[in-house]
């Protein structure tokens, strides 16, 4: 199969792996990137190989570019998207797909109109983890799913983050941060969400940027000048809800910038008629998957016969350049990234007017991995999983 040609825009924290593993897939090859800071792109291209360093428009333009990988900050994820579907370019959000539903809305029509694809991280739930999850619970391992939690509680991202700001932004905080990797994977396990309810609070007002900064910065070699600076915070940071979902589970989350030493709180339990899985950690794509069954005295690790174990960002583009290339469907799709995003606003929505809210959103369950999926694809010196 041909190489799908891809363009990156925005060369920030999280570009090196898409460069890494796109440079190393059969069937990707990155031909161009882009960043407002000329320099940050023309050291990537050089590193990895990349001919062509552009302007965002001039990448936007560019007729060597099939694809356009979208890494740039999340209120920028729908105007670069929506250029890049105008242009003709198929297009991958890192996630959110967009910071409100609407944006997503007109990015899905208007990428229909042009005849081109949409896909959005994360594509975590493509790795062997939750990939075995998915066998699990399609075979009957613990029984029919009747309910599950979810937690990402932490202190928040300013204690390391260069440039924390954004994540106190209206598209940012906790859920629209970290919630696409926890109810993308409980999507992908159970299917589409029905309704759901939520609370949400804003617990400090503001947020000052630690000491602890300092030595992040020195070890990336800048110059530490937010000493004494607080973030004033304008999206709420504590999110807690309740998602029934549309095949019966009803699954608690919770999200949280606000909370210390929560370490007791596994990310995502599934409970089943039959017995109860704990699904690995969704930010990454391995992971330990534990079963117990209700005669079971002992929890069982279930083997990861999967590929992709390893920090596989950028399957999901990969199985993009298939769908692009034979026409089949894509898992991490824009489809499944607006549900998602759905789900994610509706939270707020929700504690806003203390009322449930039926999602006007539908998705079904992306397709299983096959155990074997894309192994060609990888070479021996990048291993799969």
């Amino acid at each position: 199969m041909e190489p799908l040609r891809v363009g990156i825009v925005g060369i920030g924290n999280i570009s090196g792996i898409y460069l890494k593993n796109l440079s190393a897939f059969r069937s990707t090859e990155v031909v161009a990137v882009a960043d407002l800071d000329l320099s940050r792109a023309e050291k990537a291209a050089s590193e990895y190989g990349v001919p062509n360093v552009l302007t965002v428009d001039g990448l936007l333009a560019h007729p060597d570019v099939e694809l356009v990988l979208n890494l740039t900050i999340p209120k920028a994820h729908g105007p670069v998207a929506l250029q890049a579907v105008k242009a003709g370019k198929h297009v991958y959000n890192e996630k959110p797909l967009c910071v409100d539903p609407e944006e997503g809305a007109e990015l899905l029509a208007a990428a229909k109109a042009n005849n081109v694809l949409v896909g959005c991280a994360p594509d975590t739930f493509m790795g062997a983890g939750l990939q075995t999850c998915r066998a699990a619970i399609d075979s009957g391992e613990i029984g029919q799913p009747v309910a599950g939690q979810a937690f990402m509680l932490g202190r928040g991202p300013e204690p390391w983050h260069p440039s924390p700001d954004f994540f106190y932004l209206p598209g940012g905080g906790p859920m629209l941060d970290m919630g696409p990797y926890y109810i993308t994977a409980l999507v992908h396990l159970l299917g589409g969400i029905k309704r759901l309810t939520g609370i949400t609070r804003i617990s400090y007002p503001e947020r000052p940027i630690p000491l602890s900064n300092e030595g992040y910065y020195k070890g990336a070699g800048l110059e530490f000048a937010e000493k004494g600076r607080a973030i004033k915070v304008e999206t709420p940071t504590h999110l807690t809800g309740i998602m029934e979902f549309a095949s019966g589970p009803v699954v608690e989350i919770a999200t949280s910038f606000d909370v210390y030493h929560a370490w007791k709180n596994h990310p995502i339990t599934i409970f089943g008629s039959e017995g109860t899985m704990m699904v690995p950690d969704p930010n990454g794509f391995g992971g330990d998957v534990m079963v117990r069954r209700h005669d079971e005295e002992e929890w069982r690790t279930l083997p990861l016969k999967h590929g992709f174990a390893e920090n596989s960002r950028g399957v999901g583009v990969l199985d993009m350049a298939y769908a692009a290339r034979t026409g089949s469907a894509h898992r991490a799709s824009g489809k499944l990234a607006y549900h998602v995003l759905d789900a994610m606003t509706s939270f707020q929505k929700s504690s806003e007017s203390g009322r449930h809210i039926e999602l006007a959103s539908i998705v079904d369950r992306p397709a299983a991995m096959a155990v074997d999926q894309y192994a060609g694809d990888v070479p021996a010196a990048t291993p799969a999983g």
